[in-house]
């Protein structure tokens, strides 16, 4: 058994300013855009294995959170997955197909702060997307697929932002 966390970020073209460290007496300069386009990223971390599972996907509802769940279930076939997700409607709706070896559970609801991928976000964000400005939604697919890769390829990184005190049950 592995006991996991799940969660969607929107990613897109509406830049976030941020502060930026420069030489004193040197004001920085950061772009800004105001297009509305977005990108799902949807992740599903093992903090106790120090891995994660990850798809960018077009959008956030059932039918991609079907595509997900498969994608988890495919690459953790060896364990019986205990999977926490936040109380969006398509975590629970009726067209959701679960698989065989995932068990979903429910976070309380506005509890943003007892999902471990938060961190991830976080990470990424930080990391690869405050004051940028991207050309195309693909320039942004190609940032956050970059991102998540460089987080999947340092697991005891990921064991250290993800390892809350919840999620070290061991059966």
């Amino acid at each position: 058994m592995v006991i996991m966390a799940a969660d969607e970020g929107r990613f897109g073209r509406l830049g976030q300013v941020r502060r930026a460290w420069c030489a004193p007496g040197i004001r920085p300069e950061s772009g800004q855009q105001l297009v509305r386009e977005y990108l799902y990223g949807y992740v599903a971390v093992a903090p106790a294995l120090g891995k994660m599972s990850a798809l960018v996907l077009p959008f956030s509802n059932t039918q991609m959170m079907n595509l997900f769940l498969a994608q988890v279930a495919d690459e953790f076939s060896d364990y019986f997955v205990v999977m926490q997700v936040d109380g969006a409607s398509y975590h629970t709706g009726k067209k959701l197909v679960i698989p065989d070896n995932i068990r979903l559970i429910v976070q309380p609801p506005r509890s943003p702060q007892l999902n471990a991928v938060e961190h991830i976000w976080e990470e990424v964000k930080e990391k690869h997307f405050y004051n940028q400005v991207f050309d195309s939604l693909d320039a942004v697919s190609d940032t956050l697929c970059k991102g998540l890769k460089e987080l999947m390829d340092l697991p005891d990184r990921l064991t250290s932002m993800t390892n809350f005190p919840h999620m070290r049950i061991t059966i």
